[in-house]
């Protein structure tokens, strides 16, 4: 394949933005004529999805370099329930800093419009409103810079580009001592340290959950390390309190997942000094559009990975993942979004949610040692070996009195354990499903634990009898999981977004009856909340992410990604076919044959004529390094993995399409 931009070769008319109201705009309704003359960028995003927060980030010094001829509009189209809510909405618009105008779409309108796929799709419209750019994905920012810069030169000489302010006008903070808190945990001292996300930094309050006794971190957006008046944090969330042997070893006593800077930091309760521990502040990127920074040895992936395949067929073939080691020189790994952190007993080691690329890592504070503990990095629920088994945007963690593992896997809505059984003398990392059955499944119900819902769950904590109590974030709600019976319930409902959970073990609240302490982010406060004896049961029913289906014929039908690398790359076929397919359905009836895992980027598929709807799970991946087509890669060139998780619901018509054609990044 050649070298391309991201432009279209087609000259479309952008359609109106339509959708339920305008926020970061004074109370002003927008239309495209109101962005005549703007190069726009729109970001179709939900605020769930952990790659669209990244495409956030990523888009910011865009905006800042080109603020007089760049738009960026956010077109919020939710996936859960939840997120259709206008408050809810308005809280996240606030709590993750957009400066620019964002449309409400809560019946997926103007994605609908737009023909987008997927979480986060962008699409580039010009000064005379016509698309020239359609993407898919995270890792744009460069060729996005490009492209503008070609845009402003064409368009200021046809005389079309108006300079200028947009139409973006900021908002009044809700906030108080804390804003949009994250995670906590208790300390020795009966007071809890806070990761104050939305402030940048680390709060510690007294027992009554309201005095504030410190604070670490300046409170500037940031990554420097020193003093705890100095040093800066980006959107902390997760912290762990190392064991007292531990700390006096190493010289800091708690771990910060420092999740926008991609970084753990350490963290001196003596002084509040801040260094970092792990991390090298680029984005570890194994998913959707990502660009890893390094040889996919620093992956830890054997050359051929996606040249070869274990089994005998494509159709059983699954990818060999040889080491799950790297490194010890923590400050040169790369890190992607880590959410939470927790010291397990049984590993001795750091576990880390690392919620952008799907998996669980372990961090070894006293030999710098860095791992992987389990997932592949593909998005979904999969159970089984570590090694083997897939995670969805795992971002939080606990640990019971078995030494087990706890995960709230937000994205596929379920609570995952990890137990550590040995087999043939060695220690094996097994993940199991407690409640979820999927990424487009949740819902508010509790019973039995295969038919009990939750709606993007971001904590969870051990109870003293052996259950789990966990963070139902999108539900409001705290729930229990009993493992002896199986049964999940609620303990408390009617909070705003509770993040995290656990149990209070201050003096004050050893009664008859235990507390937990809940971290509810939208009202920027942590509240006691009692475990009654009988819990309130729900059925509020289950429900499915609501997106427009595509018809499509039974039968045959030709499924082409299209990709080409991008300019100053090539793909790197040094090992074989550096691309990649996975495919399968929901139900599995629904695909006659064409699934399982195999290289290449067209398959054929065929759909039943006995399922009337469905959804398509589809991963497409290719690897590229620096180097001109058609010449050899030197060595030591970055390589880079792009990668794009799609779930398209169907429904079989008679007059439905026969194919079906997907961009792993924009064409030319």
């Amino acid at each position: 394949m050649t070298e391309t931009s991201i432009r279209t070769d087609y000259r479309v008319r952008a359609s109106e933005l339509v959708g339920r109201n305008w926020l970061n705009t004074g109370g002003r309704q927008l239309t495209l004529e109101d962005l005549r003359g703007k190069i726009v960028i729109l970001d179709f995003w939900t605020f769930c999805c952990i790659n669209c927060l990244h495409v956030l980030d990523e888009l910011r010094p865009l905006e800042q370099k080109f603020s007089d001829v760049v738009v960026t509009v956010g077109v919020h189209s939710p996936k859960f329930e939840h997120e259709a809510d206008p408050d809810a909405l308005a809280a996240a618009v606030e709590r993750y800093d957009i400066q620019h105008p964002v449309l409400d779409d809560p019946e997926l309108t103007t994605w609908q419009a737009y023909t987008a796929r997927a979480w986060p799709t962008l699409v580039v419209v010009d000064p005379e409103g016509y698309i020239v750019a359609h993407l898919s994905g995270e890792g744009h920012a460069a060729g996005l810079e490009s492209l503008v810069e070609e845009l402003v030169e064409e368009h200021s000489a046809k005389g079309t580009l108006h300079r200028g302010d947009g139409p973006y006008v900021p908002t009044e903070s809700t906030a108080g001592d804390l804003r949009f808190p994250g995670k906590a945990v208790p300390l020795a001292n009966g007071s809890l340290l806070i990761g104050d996300t939305g402030h940048h930094r680390l709060v510690e309050l007294d027992a009554d959950l309201v005095t504030v006794r410190r604070t670490i971190g300046s409170g500037e957006k940031g990554a420097a390390d020193g003093t705890a008046d100095v040093a800066q944090f980006n959107e902390p969330q997760g912290l762990a309190v190392l064991p007292q042997q531990v700390a006096q070893q190493i010289g800091y006593d708690v771990v910060v997942a420092d999740s926008v800077n991609h970084l753990l930091r350490g963290v001196s309760l003596a002084d509040g000094a801040v260094r970092t521990i792990a991390g090298n502040g680029v984005q570890r990127l194994l998913d959707a559009g990502n660009h890893v920074k390094a040889r996919p040895a620093e992956l830890q992936e054997s050359p051929d990975q996606l040249g070869g395949y274990d089994g005998d067929t494509p159709e059983d073939a699954t990818p060999r993942l040889t080491d799950t080691h790297l490194g010890t020189r923590p400050l040169e790994v790369s890190l992607s979004s880590p959410w939470d952190v927790l010291w397990s007993t049984v590993l001795e080691r750091v576990v880390i949610a690392m919620a952008g690329t799907h998996q669980l890592f372990t961090f070894d504070p006293v030999t710098g040692s860095v791992d992987i503990l389990a997932g592949t990095g593909l998005e979904g629920l999969l159970d089984g070996d570590g090694a083997e088994a897939w995670f969805a945007q795992s971002s939080g963690l606990a640990e019971d009195a078995s030494g087990n593992l706890w995960v709230a896997d937000s994205e596929t809505s379920a609570v995952r354990t990890i137990s550590f059984p040995e087999i043939n003398g060695h220690r094996r990392t097994q993940v199991r499903t407690a409640i979820g059955t999927g990424l487009f499944d949740f819902g508010f119900r509790d019973g039995a634990a295969d038919q009990a819902r939750l709606q993007h769950p971001l904590g969870v904590t051990a109870l003293p009898d052996g259950s789990v109590a966990i963070a139902d974030t999108y539900n409001g709600a705290v729930r229990r999981y009993d493992p002896t019976t199986g049964h999940v319930s609620t303990l408390a409902r009617g909070l705003s977004e509770p993040c995290d959970v656990l149990v209070d073990l201050t003096p004050t609240a050893t009664g008859s009856e235990p507390l937990l302490i809940v971290v509810e982010a939208n009202r920027h406060q942590l509240v006691r909340v009692p475990i009654p004896k009988e819990a309130l049961a729900v059925d509020e029913g289950a429900s499915q992410t609501q997106r427009p289906q595509t018809p499509v014929v039974a039968g045959s039908h030709a499924l082409t990604i299209r990709f080409s690398a991008p300019k100053g790359q090539k793909l790197d076929d040094r090992w074989g076919d550096p691309t990649q397919l996975k495919i399968s359905s929901s139900p599995e009836e629904l695909l006659v044959s064409g699934g399982g895992t195999s290289v290449g980027l067209t398959r054929e598929l065929v759909l039943s004529d006995s399922v009337s709807e469905g959804v398509l799970h589809i991963t497409a991946r290719a690897a590229a390094c620096d180097g001109e087509p058609g010449g050899e890669i030197p060595d030591h060139a970055a390589c880079h993995l792009y990668q794009q998780d799609w779930g398209i619901p169907v429904r079989i018509s008679h007059d439905g399409e026969t194919g079906l054609t997907l961009d792993l990044r924009g064409l030319d």
